[in-house]
């Protein structure tokens, strides 16, 4: 029996502590059917908490009662077998792991003959740690994903294979490089046993410890088969095309949308539009008006302004179903038909309701010409912006529910003799040489010092600045110039190329092969969505190439996002990733989470998954460490969901009670010891100190655990573990904050920034790292006064509080830490325009720092209420926090000063690197947050860092939004008041 489904989380949660399950036995035992290879089927009461080896014994001891006995072999011949909880035949080799861990989709065993079939066993594994079997994508039979996979085996096993003879220290640097830079080790060692760096090693199942020393010693056809000059064209009789054209038979349905609705009378119009990047190629093209009561069906000639030899090679061709509604009665009942937030066109007398849309390359993953049927499964859920009503930034992926999808099936037409393909880059070159030796190519491009200085003032713009037509023809004109001089000016130059033209396509390809490499922060933005080519593409990576592993962690999160725009999964992009993630284990762990957090969405789920199972395969040790994280994962899933449950019928205290007993239980005592965190792979959860460990009282109970450390000897470590919120924001504005610090310290300002550790794990779940020794301000407030009203008008709370903690020099450097880190966030939170500021998302450590957290808001996305802006400072910087800042004496300007001056410090260094933000930003558009879905949401950025302004008129902007802070304080006192009653009448 095949299964194709994937367990649903709420049956995996009652499978995985079997604790709710009515079959459960009041001494921990549940009742498992055991298949024998015999054909006798035996039930057996089994601990749920027993070995596979333990209860493969139990079986034994029954088996002998049974008839045909004598033909089974002996015990150690076989093992158990069960279908997991992917779906996925799993053979259950490991004997030492217990039933729970196991986590059957039904308590059922088969005894089967020992397999010798490791590559099996291995995807079964690989398949349960990525959350995707990899039966899903063998089911697909799809060319490219097929292709993908087989190469990246061979990738995989090239580098395990690249392992193999290496010497112990080769061994120890290519698996777990050092965290430092060589420099510092090199210093360390110094130190240590006379410049001797003992590492000892410490197998599993083995007592011996060895110890030794480092020292710090395709077929494809000509260009001018393309260059026919022929439109290209829909056409809706297959006997009048021409092999460069395209026939295109559409049908839709969308009565899932509108139903029967009987006030409604209405017709279906498809788009479609040529596109490359966000450029539109030619004109879009609108069929005519259809109508019908399920099936839309329309065959008409639709012709495409292009010449098909002009097609670049990541053209995408984009689709739009909206329906066209002639009689709409009131605005209640468009509501009633049209419930989605969908944007609406009004265009004489009509309204156009988007339905659907979906793209597809004109060119497939093997640069040939698309040709014969397709069906194409749209997608509703539109962006806030539609480009001519279509959405070219979306995935050319189809959507994979396809029963309540509405389907376009196109028809291309198809080459009897031999398939096109775009033409192989040798002959894009030969093309460019032709056109660069005739008459008209060779006029200079040289320009003069006029054209020279107005050429840079262009190129000095930021990202979001558009080029009007002239300007775009002068750069493409200088563009050696630009090479020679400005070769930052790239991105510009990309988009004043006519696309729609190979001459030009020809000639970039060529300038691109000499263009000087760009340092890897400005390379980045050749990422963006806007710059689709695939050599363009190649070249940013061969850039990014000069990042160490430290700086391209910091970026991380960023690339994960760009794979989005990769239209094919074999892409120089996805290979960078798994070289550098299979060369070090730190950049492979995050990897996987980022990767993995974002496998249950359809539109990537694929492609994420296929290089999950990429780097599964390249990296079998560091499965092992994985799965331990997945599992402990999953736990705290089951776990928090069952506090959700008994927080509606237990009050907090009987609520925590039960969290420790369940805490307590082997199964979880187990699954959460022993483990590297997920934030930080550095760090070993070792135990749980299970009295600590709490939920809190927010809507999504996120669980607050503490471990001891005691690899390194330190304190406790806490981390939250939060289920039901979207992480991501946090992570991207925490990121921000990390990249803020390492600019500053650059700059030779250490502003004491303290970006805590924030990861999402899956969807809406993840884990936060817990900063010890902190509190928040409410709680200093609050526990500083008799009556919380007043709590917040006492500015003498905080500075008393650090004085509770420190004296002496310890206060001086107290303060001091306080002063530099509420700068560095008064700077960082008006930058990011970060909303929702209250006492309970700022902290204080006892050491002095300050820091923020929870940022549910950015971009200057503030809270209001009855739309009245609840937030109506720039940044907070409150009385209380300037009594600190001058030591308590209210005539210490000069300390003031200082602090004044390191904030204007820290805001010019930020605006030098501003179009890095903008960037960053933009490469994160398609990560589908909230509160960053358009280019109108990042303009925000370009507004606070003044840029397009001098640098004097961007300090006077701060100096004013500094002082407003300073004026409009007690507004913030007044929201934190109202905020600590609240909270104290909770409490």
């Amino acid at each position: 029996m095949c299964f194709s489904f994937i367990m649903p989380p709420a049956m995996a949660d009652i499978l995985d502590i079997w604790a709710v399950d009515s079959q459960l036995a009041s001494d921990g035992s549940i009742p498992v059917d055991f298949l024998l290879p015999t054909g006798i089927y035996i039930q057996l009461e089994v601990p749920r908490e027993a070995t596979i080896s333990y209860i493969k014994q139990m079986l034994w001891k029954q088996v002998h009662n049974y008839p045909m006995f004598n033909l089974l072999m002996e015990i150690d011949s076989y093992m158990f077998a069960c279908v997991n909880q992917t779906a996925v035949y799993e053979e259950l080799e490991d004997e030492t792991r217990r039933l729970c861990d196991v986590r059957p989709f039904l308590p059922v065993l088969k005894l089967v003959t020992r397999s010798c079939d490791p590559g099996e066993k291995l995807d079964s594994k690989i398949g349960v740690l990525i959350g995707k079997g990899l039966h899903e994508f063998d089911a697909l039979k799809d060319p490219e994903v097929n292709e993908f996979r087989i190469k990246m085996r061979k990738f995989s096993e090239e580098k395990i294979q690249s392992l193999v003879g290496l010497s112990w220290m080769d061994w120890l640097k290519q698996t777990y490089p050092p965290e430092h830079e060589p420099s510092i080790l090199e210093n360390l060692e110094d130190k240590l046993y006379g410049g001797k760096l003992i590492v000892a090693v410490h197998f599993e199942n083995c007592q011996d410890v060895f110890s030794f020393q480092i020292s710090p010693n395709v077929n494809p056809i000509k260009i001018n088969e393309l260059a026919i000059q022929k439109r290209l064209t829909i056409h809706g009789k297959e006997d009048e095309v021409s092999p460069y054209d395209y026939v295109l038979q559409v049908s839709g349905r969308v009565e899932y949308v509108f139903g029967d609705h009987p006030l409604i009378q209405f017709q279906v119009h498809v788009r479609a539009g040529l596109f490359h990047g966000t450029e539109l190629l030619c004109k879009t093209i609108v069929s005519s008006e259809i109508s019908g009561k399920n099936d839309h069906i329309w065959n008409q000639p639709l012709e495409f302004d292009i010449n098909t030899c002009d097609l670049p090679r990541m053209a995408r061709l984009c689709f739009a179903v909206y329906a066209v509604l002639d009689k709409v009665k009131t605005k209640k009942s468009t509501k009633t038909i049209h419930p989605c937030k969908y944007q609406t066109i009004r265009k004489s007398g009509k309204v156009h309701y988007p339905v659907a849309w979906v793209n597809t390359m004109v060119f497939d993953f093997k640069g040939q010409l698309r040709s014969g049927d397709i069906i194409l499964h749209s997608w509703s859920s539109f962006p806030d912006e539609l480009e001519e009503m279509l959405n070219p930034m979306g995935t050319v992926q189809t959507n994979p529910y396809t029963e309540n999808a509405t389907a376009l099936h196109i028809k291309f037409p198809e080459n009897k003799k031999q398939p096109y393909y775009y033409p192989p880059f040798d002959k894009i070159i030969e093309k460019a040489a032709e056109i660069a030796s005739s008459d008209s190519a060779n006029v200079s491009s040289r320009g003069g010092k006029k054209f020279l200085a107005v050429l840079k003032e262009i190129l000095d713009r930021d990202p979001l600045s558009q080029l009007c037509e002239n300007e775009m023809d002068l750069i493409w004109t200088l563009r050696q110039d630009c090479r020679e001089n400005f070769p930052q000016s790239l991105p510009k130059l990309l988009l004043s190329i006519k696309w729609n033209k190979l001459e030009d396509v020809a000639q970039l390809q060529a300038l691109l092969q000499i263009w000087p490499k760009l340092p890897p922060r400005e390379a980045l933005e050749l990422l963006d969505f806007n710059y689709p080519d695939q050599y363009v593409r190649e070249y940013a990576v061969d850039c990014l190439r000069q990042m160490s592993d430290e700086e391209l962690s910091q970026y991380l999160l960023q690339l994960v996002q760009v794979l989005k725009y990769e239209p094919f999964l074999d892409c120089a992009l996805s290979r960078f990733l798994l070289e550098r993630a299979l060369a070090n284990r730190r950049i492979g762990q995050f990897l996987f989470w980022h990767l993995r957090s974002e496998v249950h969405i359809p539109a990537v789920s694929v492609q994420f998954g296929v290089i999950l199972e990429a780097y599964c395969r390249g990296s079998v040790g560091h499965m092992k460490v994985l799965s331990k994280q997945v599992e402990a994962l999953n736990k705290l899933k089951t776990l928090n969901s069952l506090i959700k449950l008994n927080a509606m019928k237990l009050n907090r205290a009987k609520g925590k009670e039960a969290m420790h007993t369940c805490l307590k239980q082997n199964a979880y005592r187990e699954a959460l010891s022993d483990l590297q965190s997920p934030l930080n792979p550095c760090v070993i959860l070792s135990e749980l100190y299970v009295e600590k460990c709490k939920y809190m009282d927010s809507k999504m109970k996120p669980l607050w655990l503490v471990y001891n450390n005691k690899v390194f000897g330190e304190d406790s470590v806490g981390v939250i573990f939060k289920n039901g919120d979207d992480l991501r924001q946090d992570m991207l504005t925490l990121q921000m904050l990390r990249l803020m610090d390492l600019l500053w310290k650059e700059a030779g300002l250490d502003l004491r920034m303290l970006p805590y550790g924030c990861l999402a794990t899956g969807d809406r779940s993840g884990l936060i790292e817990v900063v010890s020794t902190s509190e928040t301000i409410a709680d200093i407030q609050l526990n500083s006064s008799n009556v919380a009203a007043a709590a917040a008008f006492n500015k003498d709370a905080l500075l008393n509080w650090l004085k509770e903690y420190n004296s002496g020099d310890d206060l001086d450097r107290a303060i001091e830490e306080f002063t530099l880190s509420c700068a560095g966030y008064c700077v960082a939170s008006y930058v990011l325009g970060i909303g929702d500021r209250h006492s309970d998302n700022i902290m204080v450590k006892k050491t002095g720092q300050l820091f923020h957290i929870d940022f549910g808001h950015i971009l200057g996305n503030f809270k209001s209420k009855f739309g009245i802006k609840r937030e109506r400072v720039p940044f907070i910087l409150t009385y209380d926090f300037i009594h600190v800042i001058q030591q308590g004496k209210t005539g210490n300007t000069e300390k003031f000063g200082r602090f004044r001056q390191c904030c204007e410090d820290a805001y010019l260094i930020l605006r030098r690197h501003g179009n890095l933000f903008i960037t960053l930003f933009a490469l994160m558009l398609t990560a589908g947050l909230p509160e960053l879905t358009s280019v109108k949401d990042i303009q925000y950025l370009k507004d606070s860092l003044a840029l397009g302004k001098s640098e004097e008129e961007a300090l006077k902007q701060f100096k004013q939004k500094f002082d407003e802070a300073l004026r409009e304080s007690w507004t913030t006192k007044v929201n934190w008041m109202a905020h600590t009653v609240r909270k104290d009448y909770r409490s």
